[in-house]
């Protein structure tokens, strides 16, 4: 069994939400992980020794990355993340760890580069470097600056388990592409079709949002703005999981940013998405343009009632195309996984 060190981006909820499931394969089979995290990750602490690290956090303002506010923000933080990086390498070298694993959480591949720790990495984010991908010619220039992101924050892997909702040509020897990483409780759901709507924002800044479920005859169940009320056809949610996992289950339609995980549970469970994803971020306009593409749904850059309606009009039509999507769970990069610690953890 192996000593294994777990990296894992705390921006959003789809990295930790699948790294539970890695992490939990992992504790079945013997090995002895900790991880480094930070942010909306630090729920695992409950389940795995967890070093809190300061990560690099992105900035919003109406529903579009604030770069400039990026910037300064975590420049802000950047003596607090130079002092912790002094402990996290003392962290790492008492744990002495056999093999190392990165949810797009930089950190890790510079301390598995500098210690000579054989590094894999699990996430999304590689389709952009390490496969042929399509994406609409506008966005030719955040396409290049995400393919630097993604370079700059993971490298020196020894081999990348990519996961995706759509084919894609890998570009590299060293890349394995597997279906969606998916929660054990999506799995298990028996989903139903009820007469409302889920509504999830990642940040509480699209307040056009709100204007226009308001003029659509439809109810809408609303998550992502803090709030617990009733607002004439809108349901304002606080953040439960067990209460989010069943509306999700329940619903006909989702309406999202362009969030990898919120998605592929929607599609595993049948249910069409109209993803309006956060402008600036690449891999989220590249989930939504799949989305459309594949007919499980509609991708808007600006949402308006127009749009809102005309994907509800054909819902009908999304589901017919959902009934092809593939369903897998997770035993295929689960091997793949327990073959690549076998082969590359130091002895």
């Amino acid at each position: 069994m192996a000593r294994i060190l777990y990296g894992i981006c705390g921006e959003g909820g789809g990295h930790a939400s699948r790294s539970y499931e890695v992490i939990s394969h992992l504790k079945k089979n013997g090995h002895e992980v900790v991880a480094i995290t930070y942010g909306t990750a630090l729920w695992l602490k409950k389940y795995v020794n967890v070093f809190k690290f300061p990560g690099l956090n992105i900035s919003f303002s109406n529903n579009q990355a604030d770069y400039a506010k990026t910037i300064l923000d975590n420049l802000g933080s950047l003596p607090e993340r130079i002092e912790h990086f002094g402990k996290l390498m003392e962290f790492v070298k008492k744990f002495k760890p056999q093999i190392a694993i990165t949810d797009f959480e930089p950190a890790t591949s510079t301390i598995a580069g500098l210690l000579g720790i054989p590094l894999i990495s699990i996430d999304n984010q590689h389709r952009i470097t390490n496969a042929q991908i399509e994406s609409p010619s506008k966005y030719n220039s955040q396409k290049i600056v995400a393919d630097a992101v993604i370079r700059a924050m993971v490298g020196n892997t020894k081999a990348c388990l990519v996961i995706s909702f759509h084919p894609a040509k890998l570009t590299s020897p060293k890349t394995f592409i597997f279906p969606p990483i998916l929660r054990s409780e999506i799995i298990k759901l028996k989903p139903k079709k009820k007469n409302y709507i889920l509504v999830y924002q990642t940040t509480s800044t699209n307040k056009e949002l709100i204007k226009i479920l308001k003029q659509i005859n439809e109810k809408f169940v609303v998550y992502g703005f803090d709030v617990a009320k009733k607002d004439k056809n809108l349901v304002f949610k606080k953040r439960n999981e067990k209460g989010f996992i069943k509306d999700l289950k329940d619903c006909k339609a989702v309406i999202t940013n362009g969030g990898f995980t919120l998605i592929t549970e929607s599609l595993y469970l049948g249910k069409p998405v109209l993803s309006v994803p956060i402008l600036g971020q690449f891999e989220q306009i590249l989930n939504a343009f799949y989305l459309e593409k594949l007919g499980y749904g509609k991708f808007c850059e600006k949402l308006t009632s127009k749009q809102t309606l005309n994907f509800i009009k054909n819902l009908k039509k999304y589901e017919t195309n959902l009934e092809h999507y593939k369903k897998e769970d997770n035993h295929r990069i689960f091997n793949m996984l327990d073959e690549l610690i076998e082969q590359y953890a130091i002895r």
